[in-house]
């Protein structure tokens, strides 16, 4: 994987993406303000409190920032544009952000006409996302992994959402408790919409940010189709036959041998020089086997498992790749402007300089510290809930500082430029 085979000429404008990116960060603090004001949050998956901070991470956070991502790189990865990047960017970011805070207010307070409105504004925010973008895919000149990914990973989110609509109306707008559904809303949601974009958008970004060697072609184009397929023939003998957990052993192998082979390509980079990015997927990479490997264990641990894939998995991935992403589109945007405009004859600044590392490391070990207090806090709720809570929103506004640190100095080198 190289930066000539991306299409660097039809990256959208910096604000598609940044839009999203900004915003997330503040919905996961929203969710540790939760835990820290109702440590109840962690003593039952079926909390109004629980429900509203799982929906906080998996939508305020994940899904905001997955969007935001999906805008960007389909053009650049997959050579294919979308019709009004700037409107269509703009009108899906409020709808989400919106259908997110009155589901989630909903959820917490117990009131259905909030969860209604949420709902519906969520589905058809969704529905629109997964029809333009799933076109742009049918017309993206790549037939690259990735393409093929980012297709499964759209038809896991609206299988998600709509299952959630599902179980709020089976359930007459109050949240939703024990159903089958609810489980296999939970797993189409982790693992066919976040964890199959995650590895679609790794086959580009590990080998070309941590210069690693290519994943495998086989798994390349095998991974993403065998967890669909283990997620359909779980969901049919879930629901049909009310059998147990067998077929998930397909999607738990499958997500088992993309850890490590993350792990086993992070060892042969051909550049040594420290990265801090590198070790926020390592903790990715191990709490996704561990939260594998813990449901093979009887017994109930869902909120062992959910802090294993949302903060240990999802979360650590995903700032491992913003801290990449952004700095890379900035440096790329502050080209193209200053290149345009002929007036700068100063220099640009290199990616390790837009957001700084010594920023970084301070970020990663308090996203460690948070992790470590949530996966106690998943056992010892009363003791930890509130520390944990507290280390969540502090991790989450510490990420965001930094994403902002990086914009303030796209906006000075543009000034000075303009200064010149």
């Amino acid at each position: 994987m190289s930066y000539t085979t991306l299409s660097l000429s039809q990256t959208p404008p910096l604000s598609v993406p940044l839009r999203y990116l900004l915003i997330a960060p503040l919905f996961a603090a929203a969710a540790g303000l939760v835990l820290l004001f109702f440590p109840e949050a962690l003593m039952s998956r079926w909390t109004p409190a629980t429900l509203a901070a799982t929906h906080l991470l998996t939508l305020g956070f994940l899904a905001m920032t997955m969007f935001g991502a999906l805008q960007q790189l389909l053009p650049v990865l997959a050579g294919t544009t979308i019709p009004r990047a700037s409107l269509f960017s703009s009108a899906i970011h409020v709808a989400l952000t919106s259908g997110t805070l009155l589901l989630v207010s909903g959820m917490g307070t117990g009131n259905a006409l909030s969860m209604q409105l949420g709902t519906l504004l969520l589905v058809l925010t969704v529905g629109v996302f997964v029809a333009v973008i799933g076109y742009a895919l049918m017309r993206a000149r790549s037939a690259h992994a990735t393409v093929w990914s980012m297709g499964i990973a759209l038809l896991s989110l609206l299988i998600t959402v709509l299952m959630g609509a599902g179980l709020l109306m089976h359930f007459g707008w109050h949240a939703p408790l024990a159903h089958p559904l609810t489980d296999l809303h939970l797993m189409w949601g982790l693992i066919g919409w976040v964890s199959v974009l995650l590895i679609g958008v790794a086959w580009q970004v590990v080998p070309m940010f941590q210069l690693t060697p290519d994943y495998p072609r086989v798994m390349r184009r095998v991974l993403a189709p065998l967890l669909l397929i283990g997620l359909i023939v779980w969901s049919v003998v879930r629901l049909a036959l009310d059998a147990g957990n067998a077929p998930f052993l397909l999607v738990m192998t499958s997500l088992i041998v993309f850890a490590t082979t993350t792990l086993w390509l992070q060892q042969q980079r051909r550049r040594r020089l420290p990265d801090v990015t590198l070790s926020f997927w390592r903790v990715a990479m191990a709490a996704l086997m561990g939260a594998m490997l813990l449901m093979l264990v009887p017994g109930d641990h869902a909120l062992l498992i959910g802090v294993l894939l949302i903060l240990g998995f999802a979360m650590s991935a995903v700032n491992g790749m913003l801290y990449k992403i952004v700095p890379f589109l900035i440096w790329l945007h502050l080209n193209n402007r200053l290149q345009t405009s002929g007036r700068w004859q100063g220099s640009v600044p290199n990616m390790r300089q837009i957001i700084a590392e010594a920023a970084l490391r301070t970020h990663y070990r308090v996203h460690l510290l948070m992790l470590g207090m949530m996966l106690g806090a998943a056992i010892w709720p009363m003791a930890l809930a509130r520390a944990a809570g507290a280390a969540l929103a502090i991790s989450s506004l510490l990420l965001g500082w930094n994403l902002l640190q990086g914009v303030r100095i796209y906006r000075r080198v543009l000034r000075d430029a303009a200064a010149v």
